[in-house]
């Protein structure tokens, strides 16, 4: 299997659902602006996606799909067959449970959120609320995806998990089109579009394993399912992912309190600042660490140091080469980025200001962040959850102690700043943890590859500095076609820029071509 064809496939469809994802906002912006109902709908959506990213993307699948990648390569399908029934079972009980739980707590849930708004504002706090219930099952639907996706990835079909995020993107888009007219208020109507988003994505992923030939089998009874060590094993290994998923999860709890206490807009300046990151988060760190995650895991499984040591380099390198000219672009195109999305309709031209502040301040992290998704898998793959876990809590505390220095001079633009002092802080921390145990060793070549790379940095930059301020990218706000051209020409041109100035001083993209 060539690897980078792999990365490339993943990356494709991931750049489809992003690209869906920001139609999705730009409609959003749009219809809503950085109003009231668009900071209600923020929070409230965040909830299940927090949820999600804890239980569901976050400790479950850290613990389950290695597991599930080291019986299928020691004791053969038929005993990976077992763990994915008996696994199910249990699964599909305890999302059912949660989202009771989730819709009857929905006040309580929502003040954990946002408490500022119970006292300041509480129309705004009712309607979260309202939301809240609407949208709290989709945890349950997302939960069975990621379990889908964790078993299609560990046999290696990377594309319909890749692909499954387009759906929720098409239902908001039709939800906010079409069915705000007939509800009230309009907002209602994107909880509804979650919800129609989750059903598809189930059914799409189900379809897939059904054709693969590994849909779980549900006629097993709640006891035997309990009973198999999988089942054990999973829920052992889930407890310290949790915590260490936690402090990731608990970082944006106490980030979404401070921007309900600073001024209106901020949830959704960061929501949509957070937007745009993970548009190159995604396609590089998610797409590499999907990849990656089955054959680390099968590399460690046997042992091999060596072929580990030279997967996980090879996914370092290629982070190196496309996070960084990603995160120029982020940096010095803040505002063409921002204005050609989401400068229409009820979005002013302050909330431009306030949302560019916020997506320059998230890019010094992009590298961090990138890394971070090759980094901790190889942990994981290693079944070592306890480190990443000690790492990720003194990142928590480090961006908490950063707030306190950046909010008061900086606003809700400080919090991405100390995100992103977090995410390096991360990153650097796990990669000296592999490379202190030896579980990873540079390979050759790196002096000379950083060097290439300073080369392609001071290039690109070079040439955004000069032609972004050409053009007066808010004044072309009735004009959006003309503009996303011209955002869309200088990006072209910046990545001829950057790929030929590499090229000039030796780089060869061929070199990147792994096969396994």
């Amino acid at each position: 299997m060539n690897l980078l064809k792999s990365v490339a496939t993943v990356s494709s469809f991931t750049l489809l659902s992003r690209i869906t994802g920001l139609i999705r906002d730009t409609l959003l912006a749009r219809i809503f602006g950085a109003s009231e109902a668009m900071d209600a709908f923020f929070v409230a959506f965040r909830i299940p996606n927090l949820l999600r990213r804890l239980f569901a993307e976050g400790a479950f699948s850290q613990a389950f799909v290695p597991l599930l990648g080291r019986i299928k390569s020691n004791q053969g399908d038929e005993a990976a067959y077992e763990i994915i029934d008996a696994v199910a079972i249990i699964l599909l009980w305890a999302v059912i449970i949660i989202s009771i739980i989730g819709i009857v707590a929905a006040p309580y849930v929502v003040w954990l959120m946002a408490s500022g708004w119970a006292v300041n504002k509480p129309d705004t706090f009712a309607t979260t609320v309202l939301l809240t219930k609407i949208m709290f099952p989709y945890i349950a639907c997302m939960s069975l995806v990621a379990m889908a996706s964790g078993v299609l990835n560990t046999w290696r079909h990377f594309a319909v998990p890749a692909f499954t995020p387009v759906l929720l993107n098409i239902a908001m888009i039709g939800a906010a089109w079409f069915l705000t007219p007939y509800f009230n208020p309009p907002i209602v109507a994107l909880a509804i579009g979650v919800m129609l988003g989750g059903v598809a994505q189930l059914t799409i992923q189900l379809l897939a394993l059904k054709h693969l030939g590994v849909m779980p089998r549900l006629n097993i009874s709640i006891q035997s399912a309990w009973r198999h060590t999988g089942t054990r094993t999973v829920l052992k290994n889930m407890a310290p992912a949790l915590l260490g998923v936690g402090v990731s999860q608990i970082a944006l709890l106490i980030n979404t309190q401070i921007a309900s206490h600073l001024a209106q807009g901020s949830v959704s300046w960061l929501s949509f600042a957070d937007r745009l990151m993970e548009f190159p988060t995604a396609l590089l760190g998610v797409a590499l660490g999907t990849v990656l995650m089955p054959s680390l895991t099968k590399a460690a499984t046997q042992n091999d140091t060596e072929e580990f040591s030279q997967l996980l380099d090879w996914g370092l390198r290629l982070t190196f080469l496309l996070a960084i000219p990603a995160a120029l672009m982020l940096v010095f195109m803040s505002e063409p980025l921002v204005a050609t999305l989401f400068h229409y309709g009820k979005f002013s031209r302050y909330d431009v200001a306030m949302t560019q502040s916020s997506v320059s301040t998230y890019a010094l992290g992009l590298l961090g962040f990138s890394l971070i998704k090759i980094l901790a898998p190889a942990f994981y793959a290693q079944q070592n959850i306890k480190t990443p876990v000690k790492i990720a809590i003194a990142a928590l505390i480090t961006t908490q102690l950063a707030n306190l220095f950046t909010v008061p001079r900086f606003g809700h633009a400080g919090l991405t700043l100390s995100i992103s002092i977090g995410a390096i802080l991360n990153a650097s921390l796990l990669f000296f943890g592999l490379w202190r145990t030896k579980r990873y060793t540079a390979q050759a070549g790196w002096f000379t590859f950083l060097m290439q790379l300073g080369v392609g940095m001071a290039t690109i930059s070079a040439w955004i500095i000069w032609v972004v301020p050409q053009l007066d990218w808010l004044a072309l706000q009735h004009r959006p076609w003309l503009r996303v051209l011209y955002l869309l020409g200088i990006c072209m041109v910046s990545g001829i820029v950057y790929f030929g100035s590499l090229l000039a001083v030796g780089v060869r993209l061929k070199s990147f071509i792994r096969k396994i």
